[in-house]
């Protein structure tokens, strides 16, 4: 299982957890490898080429519909290079800032980012990055531009935060509830919670307000997940390829750990070749004016 992205990273929490629940499907050990770069295009190309024989699969995120849009020089077509196996897991995103920065609640860090635009900066894993893509929503929407620090992978920008490098970051629950939770127990810890961006509040985080209730409304930016083979991979591979992730989305364990992040397991009737074409479709056609409208490119 190809991941495009860094060790460590969300996507690569949700890869490894997906993987052990195929495995005990598939009664053969899923193995991850990580290909990280050009925010997870260099991954992906890396799957197109592979073999079609079934042993070589492909997890992405929402970064699959905005690459068409974001690179104007691209190695793949998403609605033609690829089978689709099925969508398996949907994760919230959260407005998280260094444990030092001063503003208290959502509405006073709306404020200070304004106030201070030229002093602050706003780190992502690269531009296509599911962190670009929500702060270029969460920039757009407060109408305030601040510098902007890519780095390799989302764990680096985490890193970067704790040690007070940058100032605040948009990144999926799957990388930030539990240094939510450290910073809970020690103020000087962790990573400090502003909002999430699911239109309702978390279970996992039930105190932490949304930004459409904070004044944002409509706000919304869902990292849905997908499993893609090589074009031409044979129909019995991708049958049981198919069957192995419908039962990792019933698979207790799996199930248990996506919840404890935030994330949500989709329904079987979304776990499908059909249902997954369909949302990247729609995905695509979302994300191409926003993207053209605020002119940001990656080539």
């Amino acid at each position: 299982m190809i991941v495009p992205f860094t060790a460590g990273g969300p996507t690569d929490t949700v890869g490894r957890s997906l993987a052990l629940a195929m495995s005990k499907h598939l009664g053969q050990q899923v193995v991850i490898e990580n290909v990280g770069g050009a925010g997870g295009t260099v991954g992906v190309t890396r799957a197109k080429n592979a073999a079609p024989d079934g042993y070589t699969i492909l997890l992405h995120h929402i970064g699959m519909s905005t690459a068409p849009t974001l690179y104007r020089k691209l190695q793949f077509d998403p609605l033609k290079d690829f089978e689709y196996i099925g969508l398996i897991v949907d994760t919230p995103m959260t407005i998280v800032a260094r444990s030092d920065f001063p503003p208290k609640n959502i509405g006073e860090f709306i404020a200070y980012v304004k106030a201070n635009k030229d002093k602050l900066n706003y780190g992502n894993a690269g531009v296509g990055a599911a962190s670009h893509l929500c702060g270029l929503l969460f920039m757009s929407a407060i109408q305030t531009d601040v510098t902007t620090v890519p780095f390799k992978g989302t764990a680096d920008v985490i890193n970067a935060l704790l040690a007070k490098q940058i100032d605040f970051t948009c990144d999926q629950t799957t990388n930030t509830t539990g240094q939510i939770q450290a910073n809970r127990a020690d103020p000087t810890k962790g990573v400090k919670v502003y909002a999430t961006t699911s239109l309702r509040r978390l279970a996992v985080l039930p105190d932490v307000p949304t930004l459409d209730e904070s004044g944002l409304k409509g706000f919304e930016v869902g990292v849905w997940h997908g499993v893609y083979a090589p074009k031409g991979t044979p129909k019995a591979a991708v049958d049981k390829l198919v069957a192995a992730l419908q039962a990792a989305a019933k698979d207790p364990d799996f199930v248990k750990r996506m919840a404890d992040l935030g994330a949500t397991v989709y329904p079987p009737e979304r776990i499908t070749p059909a249902a997954h074409a369909a949302h990247l479709k729609a995905e695509i056609d979302k994300w191409a004016p926003i993207i053209k409208k605020a002119g940001v490119y990656a080539d």
